[in-house]
Protein backbone atom coordinates (compact mmCIF):
# COMPACT_ATOMS: atom_id res chain seq x y z
CA UNK A 1 0.00 0.00 0.00
CA UNK A 2 1.90 3.07 -1.14
CA UNK A 3 1.37 6.14 1.27
CA UNK A 4 0.16 9.56 0.11
CA UNK A 5 1.52 12.80 1.15
CA UNK A 6 2.62 13.68 4.93
CA UNK A 7 -0.49 15.21 6.38
CA UNK A 8 0.33 16.65 9.61
CA UNK A 9 2.24 16.56 12.66
CA UNK A 10 1.42 17.60 16.46
CA UNK A 11 2.89 19.11 19.36
CA UNK A 12 1.66 19.51 22.80
CA UNK A 13 3.18 23.09 23.34
CA UNK A 14 3.94 23.91 27.26
CA UNK A 15 2.53 27.12 25.83
CA UNK A 16 -0.11 26.61 23.90
CA UNK A 17 -0.75 30.17 22.72
CA UNK A 18 3.17 31.11 22.60
CA UNK A 19 3.66 28.28 19.92
CA UNK A 20 0.52 28.86 18.36
CA UNK A 21 1.74 32.65 17.62
CA UNK A 22 5.38 31.22 17.01
CA UNK A 23 3.90 29.10 13.95
CA UNK A 24 1.65 31.98 12.55
CA UNK A 25 3.26 34.95 13.19
CA UNK A 26 7.25 33.46 12.75
CA UNK A 27 6.46 31.58 9.85
CA UNK A 28 3.41 32.16 8.24
CA UNK A 29 1.18 29.59 8.82
CA UNK A 30 -2.77 30.28 9.69
CA UNK A 31 -5.17 28.80 12.71
CA UNK A 32 -8.17 26.83 10.68
CA UNK A 33 -11.04 25.12 11.07
CA UNK A 34 -10.91 22.50 13.84
CA UNK A 35 -13.66 19.98 15.02
CA UNK A 36 -15.01 20.55 18.60
CA UNK A 37 -12.78 18.03 20.26
CA UNK A 38 -13.88 19.47 24.46
CA UNK A 39 -10.31 20.33 24.92
CA UNK A 40 -8.50 23.15 23.43
CA UNK A 41 -6.13 23.42 20.44
CA UNK A 42 -5.27 25.09 17.28
CA UNK A 43 -5.19 23.18 13.45
CA UNK A 44 -2.32 25.50 11.67
CA UNK A 45 -2.87 25.72 7.99
CA UNK A 46 -0.12 25.95 5.21
CA UNK A 47 -1.46 26.24 1.68
CA UNK A 48 -5.27 25.45 2.90
CA UNK A 49 -3.86 22.06 4.43
CA UNK A 50 -3.94 21.62 8.28
CA UNK A 51 -0.43 20.65 8.70
CA UNK A 52 0.61 21.59 12.20
CA UNK A 53 -1.74 20.28 15.44
CA UNK A 54 -1.68 21.60 18.59
CA UNK A 55 -2.58 20.28 21.51
CA UNK A 56 -3.75 22.08 24.52
CA UNK A 57 -4.34 20.47 28.52
CA UNK A 58 -6.92 17.73 28.41
CA UNK A 59 -7.84 14.74 30.28
CA UNK A 60 -7.07 11.14 29.58
CA UNK A 61 -10.00 8.89 28.01
CA UNK A 62 -9.89 5.33 26.30
CA UNK A 63 -7.42 5.18 23.46
CA UNK A 64 -5.98 8.95 24.39
CA UNK A 65 -2.76 8.74 25.41
CA UNK A 66 -2.04 12.70 28.01
CA UNK A 67 1.65 12.79 28.07
CA UNK A 68 1.28 16.10 29.53
CA UNK A 69 3.49 19.34 28.42
CA UNK A 70 5.38 19.64 31.28
CA UNK A 71 8.01 16.83 30.69
CA UNK A 72 10.03 15.74 27.68
CA UNK A 73 9.98 12.56 26.54
CA UNK A 74 12.25 10.05 25.13
CA UNK A 75 9.45 7.92 23.80
CA UNK A 76 9.01 9.36 20.39
CA UNK A 77 11.58 7.46 18.44
CA UNK A 78 14.11 8.60 15.77
CA UNK A 79 12.06 11.77 14.84
CA UNK A 80 14.80 14.97 14.14
CA UNK A 81 12.75 17.79 12.55
CA UNK A 82 9.96 18.59 10.40
CA UNK A 83 10.44 20.30 7.15
CA UNK A 84 8.23 23.12 4.94
CA UNK A 85 8.57 23.80 1.28
CA UNK A 86 8.99 27.83 1.51
CA UNK A 87 9.37 31.08 -0.54
CA UNK A 88 10.52 34.00 0.01
CA UNK A 89 13.43 33.10 1.92
CA UNK A 90 14.09 37.65 2.62
CA UNK A 91 10.47 37.91 4.34
CA UNK A 92 11.65 34.50 6.55
CA UNK A 93 14.70 36.12 7.25
CA UNK A 94 13.26 39.26 8.17
CA UNK A 95 10.64 37.62 10.03
CA UNK A 96 13.01 35.26 12.13
CA UNK A 97 15.39 38.31 13.18
CA UNK A 98 12.70 41.23 14.25
CA UNK A 99 11.93 37.83 16.56
CA UNK A 100 15.30 37.26 17.62
CA UNK A 101 14.55 33.14 16.74
CA UNK A 102 17.97 31.75 16.43
CA UNK A 103 18.48 29.78 12.73
CA UNK A 104 21.55 28.48 10.81
CA UNK A 105 21.58 28.58 6.89
CA UNK A 106 23.06 26.47 4.31
CA UNK A 107 23.14 26.34 0.73
CA UNK A 108 22.61 23.35 -1.58
CA UNK A 109 23.71 24.56 -4.76
CA UNK A 110 24.20 21.29 -6.35
CA UNK A 111 20.07 20.61 -5.31
CA UNK A 112 19.63 24.52 -5.99
CA UNK A 113 18.61 25.01 -2.29
CA UNK A 114 18.56 27.09 0.04
CA UNK A 115 17.96 25.69 4.19
CA UNK A 116 17.05 27.58 6.98
CA UNK A 117 16.84 25.33 10.21
CA UNK A 118 15.54 26.72 13.25
CA UNK A 119 13.73 25.82 16.55
CA UNK A 120 10.02 26.56 18.13
CA UNK A 121 9.20 27.39 21.53
CA UNK A 122 9.18 23.59 22.72
CA UNK A 123 12.65 23.25 20.40
CA UNK A 124 10.72 21.11 17.69
CA UNK A 125 13.31 21.28 15.03
CA UNK A 126 11.61 22.78 11.64
CA UNK A 127 13.98 22.69 8.17
CA UNK A 128 13.07 25.49 5.91
CA UNK A 129 13.26 25.03 1.86
CA UNK A 130 13.91 27.72 -0.37
CA UNK A 131 14.17 26.32 -3.72
CA UNK A 132 16.93 29.05 -5.89
CA UNK A 133 14.37 29.78 -9.03
CA UNK A 134 11.88 31.09 -6.11
CA UNK A 135 13.97 32.89 -3.88
CA UNK A 136 13.86 36.48 -3.15
CA UNK A 137 16.62 38.29 -1.11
Amino acid sequence: MPLGLLQHYTIEPTDLERTKDFYCEVLGLEVGERPAMGFPGYWLYSGGVATVHLLGAREPAPGIVVRGAGTRFDNTGRLDHIAFAATDIGEIRNRLRTREVVFREQALPEFGLTQIFLHDPDGVAVELNFPANRQVD
